[in-house]
């Protein structure tokens, strides 16, 4: 039985109607019925049905002409058509042949040979259209900027499209079997996983986590720039039995672009606002007291402003660089852990932070990071600005310290005494602009963190992000696992 195929029988006499009608109640057809050849091809129109029961001596318009003006509208033409007569001659046959018709049955009917016959063709039909649906289907996926993936409970890769087999570097098979589980192509590129919870039960993913946010990431190099991939994973249409599809996007433009205008908003913010004070307030009072003024008074606020101006040039210039050369990696700059100390001192200067404690660096000397100095200034302006906001008196005590962890890295850990972050609040931390930041605020709605481009620069060299509550409270530790040079 074919449950929900829809079947328009067509028949000028009331009493064909009605006979076809009992025959198929209760068959799991929804019928639908024309008097004439006019309202049938109008019926099809609307409904598009599976099968259309046609009967061939009908006035005004014979079954014929109506097969022939279904097989001409491009929206009708594939549908089967069985053509009911009581005309057994060759020729008749013929003619309905010539007009487009599947099959015949011969009138009066046998109960059991048309249901039979309408059963095979819808089951027929709707293979035919679900072959070329998949067909049309498999043509776009093959055709998309996306990479996409079908893998099975055991995370093996059951399926993957040209752009997949491009990102992954998989073998170019046309019956696309690769023999390989998702974890080990991914690894295999020298990818990393990002968020680290996101996928720390992969391939059992919880129904409800499926929406999260994941990424892969082909860390900067001294000669290559990182490479993201936004991983999006979707239950088949029959859950686990029809495995789980993955998509993966190039998203290394949109995490580039949200990095730098991050960037140079922080720049602005925390770079030009002390020379452009210093200039503009020493101007002013020339413009407003120079006559009343002594001229070593009027110098030393004429050489006061000249100083903040050059600064300010300076510091243009900085940005501008950090602009046009938006390189995270610098083997032959680097950042020295010894330079942390100076570098707070001066954050903490500009956002107005007193209680600020770094552990003792000298047993770090000789260490020295894969990001640049403009990278790591960016990733603490940052951390050292959202425990300020988000500290009750605005007033947050911060505590710095730094350990290796074995030759290759270091632990960067920043704490403060601030707020308690709730379990849904510490998941989303990291997620790189996932909800989106009007201005660049730095204050996601919802969570007030804006810690995406901490994550995007951190994850980009390799590296990798943790945030926790403190124990015992309040505030929270912020933990970076930094490459070295």
């Amino acid at each position: 039985m074919q449950q929900n195929s829809t079947i328009l029988i067509v028949d000028d006499e009331q009493f064909g109607r009605d006979t076809l009608e009992g025959l198929l109640h209760n068959q799991g057809y929804k019928l639908v019925f024309a008097r004439s050849g006019p309202e049938a091809l109008s019926k099809a129109e609307m409904v598009t049905p599976d099968v259309i029961l046609l009967d061939v001596m009908m006035p005004e318009m014979d079954g014929f002409e109506v097969c022939l003006r279904i097989r001409a509208n491009p929206r009708l033409a594939e549908i089967p058509i069985i053509l009911l007569t009581a005309l057994g001659d060759y020729n008749s046959r013929l003619t309905g042949i010539k007009s487009g018709a599947d099959d015949f049955i011969t009138k009066p009917f046998d109960a059991i040979e048309l249901r039979a016959r309408i059963h095979t063709t819808t089951r027929l039909n709707r293979y035919r259209r679900l072959k070329e649906q998949r067909a049309r289907f498999e043509w776009v996926v093959e055709q998309s900027d996306d990479g996409y993936l079908v893998i099975n409970e055991r995370d093996m890769i059951l399926y993957c499209n040209a752009k997949a087999q491009v990102y992954l570097e998989l073998p170019d098979d046309d019956k696309k079997e690769v023999g390989c589980s998702f974890i080990e192509a991914i690894q295999h590129q020298h990818y990393e996983p990002h968020p680290f919870e996101a996928w720390t039960t992969w391939p059992k993913i919880p129904y409800d986590d499926l929406s999260v946010p994941r990424y892969l990431v082909r860390p900067e190099t001294s000669t290559a720039e990182a490479f993201w991939l936004q991983v999006h994973v979707f239950e088949g249409p029959a859950r686990a039995e029809a495995g789980r599809i993955i998509r993966l996007r190039d998203v290394t433009q949109q995490m580039t672009l949200q990095r730098d205008m991050r960037g140079f908003h922080a720049a602005v913010l925390h770079k030009l606002r002390t020379p452009l004070t210093i200039a503009t307030s020493s101007l002013q009072l020339l413009v407003e007291h120079a006559h009343q003024l002594p001229v070593d008074e009027i110098i030393g606020f004429s050489k006061t402003a000249y100083l903040g101006v050059k600064r300010l040039g300076n510091v243009v210039n900085d940005v501008l660089q950090y602009v046009h050369v938006p390189t995270l990696v610098k083997p032959e700059e680097g950042f020295k852990i010894l330079q942390l100390e100076e570098v707070l001192s001066q954050l903490c200067a500009s956002l107005g932070l007193k209680n600020v404690t770094v552990a003792n660096l000298n047993h770090l000397k000789d260490t020295q990071l894969k990001l640049s100095r403009h990278a790591v200034e960016l990733i603490l302006i940052e951390i050292l600005e959202n425990a300020k906001k988000f500290h009750p008196n605005q007033n947050p005590s911060i505590d710095v310290s730094v350990s290796c962890v074995g030759s290759e890295k270091i632990v960067l850990k920043i704490s403060d005494n601030g707020v308690t972050l709730s379990p849904d609040q510490l998941r989303k931390a990291w997620t790189p602009y996932y909800q989106g930041e009007k201005y660049f605020t730095g204050e996601v709605d919802g969570i007030g963190l804006g810690l995406s481009m901490v994550s995007s620069l951190v994850w980009g060299v390799g590296g990798r992000c943790s945030i926790y509550n403190c124990s015992p409270g309040p505030g929270v530790t912020i933990e970076l696992v930094l490459p070295l040079a």
